[in-house]
């Protein structure tokens, strides 16, 4: 059985066009082409990562310059390229296009396609784990391939956020929130059998570690990591940012159902080794930027990494809200069975995620696998103040 191709090719954020689309060309013809994939007439939905207003250095979002690559490969073939994707929950996609520069490859006639504003259609999920179906855009339906063009970057609730889950913008903001309830990571998984997807391109150009997808600390890596196996390639990025694929929830899943393989002995990698390129990424629970007097956070041996990055993450949301006071007095409580000291009112306590036992649970309680941020946020305030999103631009 033949291995699954993972390139990873070098290129410089500041170069010109030309030179990146080379490189993006380059990762491309490495990992297999596009031929057989991308044929005259067909639709190719490129989808980047644009889930909020965000500066074009943070780290945050996709590169427009490698979409653009992208689209100039495939209008190449004589198909029809278009660069579509939906904001975060309560984003405006097209503010988050602006804030990035997605505006300008409109101007050049590109066709950049904000999903929130297209007609709807459902799709099926073959053995759903978590869901049966997806409400999503006709134009998701309609495409002959689509190609997951994420960032190299760090995930409050995933560790990383790569190929897989960035194809959680092609479905609308309320199966985003029942993902969360049900199980993001079998739920991406979920997405990814119905979606199909058949090439990935990561950026690397800028990368980001500590509390991503959004709020984490700039890394320039000058990389793109690119292949026609969207599991194997979350593979090898994992083990470029120092992480161990097992980190990785949704790919855990997607590798379990047959979407790709997890197995470093089943991939080959082409073009820079792993070894030559490698860079530790700060984690999540490793950025420690917020800081709070009289909070107690308490998890529980068994408490996954999602519950752990995502209390973390709402605090963040909570201080660029200027809402820390807030915290105090409080005590949020995670995981399976935690050791609560005896001197903690009842009434101070906060459980979050599903794997509190009932028992523990009390009143506060914030149910998800892992809940959303917003929710955490919103039990702490409990009314007293409105929550703010701090990166929404939408109520």
């Amino acid at each position: 059985m033949p291995k699954s191709k993972v390139s990873i090719v070098k290129a410089t954020p500041e170069a010109p066009y030309e030179a990146l689309r080379d490189a993006v060309r380059q990762a491309i013809d490495l990992c297999g082409g596009l031929d057989g994939l991308v044929n005259v007439g067909d639709l190719v939905l490129v989808k980047p990562n644009v889930l909020a207003v965000a500066a074009p250095d943070c780290g945050a979002l996709t590169s427009p310059a490698v979409c653009r690559a992208i689209a100039d490969l495939v209008s190449e073939r004589g198909a029809r390229a278009v660069i579509a994707e939906s904001g975060a929950v309560g984003v405006d996609t097209e503010k988050a296009y602006a804030s990035v520069g997605f505006d300008a490859l409109r101007e050049m006639g590109y066709k950049v396609i904000d999903l929130k504003r297209e007609p709807r259609a459902t799709i099926s999920v073959p053995d759903g784990q978590v869901m049966d179906e997806f409400s999503t855009w006709q134009l998701v339906k309609d495409a002959n391939v689509i190609i997951s063009v994420p960032v190299l970057k760090t995930h409050d609730q995933a560790e990383m956020t790569l190929s897989l889950k960035n194809l959680k913008g092609l479905i609308s903001d309320t199966d985003k929130k029942e993902l969360h309830k049900r199980g993001v990571f079998k739920g991406v998984a979920d997405l990814v059998a119905a979606v199909k997807p058949e090439l990935t391109v990561i950026d690397g150009l800028i990368g980001q570690e500590g509390l991503g997808p959004l709020y984490g600390i700039p890394v320039k890596m000058g990389l793109l990591i690119a292949s026609h196996d969207l599991v194997a390639a979350d593979t090898v990025a994992s083990l470029v940012a120092g992480f161990q694929p097992e980190e990785l929830g949704v790919a855990v899943f997607a590798a379990r159902r047959g979407l790709g393989t997890m197995d470093i002995n089943e991939i080959e990698v082409v073009g820079e080794s792993i070894e030559s390129v490698r860079r530790r990424f700060l984690r999540s629970s490793e950025d420690t930027r917020v800081e709070v007097n009289d909070f107690r956070l308490l998890h529980a041996p068994g408490t996954c990494t999602g519950c752990r990055n995502t209390v973390l993450s709402a605090m963040f949301d909570m201080k660029n809200a200027d809402q820390l006071e807030y915290l105090s007095g409080v005590t949020v409580i995670t995981g399976p069975g935690v050791e609560i000291p005896p001197d903690v009112p009842p009434e101070s306590i906060i459980a979050v995620g599903v794997c509190v036992p009932e028992g523990q649970r009390g009143k506060r309680f914030v149910t998800g696998c892992p809940p959303n941020n917003v929710a955490v946020v919103q039990e702490i305030l409990g009314g007293r103040v409105q929550v703010v999103r701090t990166y929404a631009t939408e109520k």
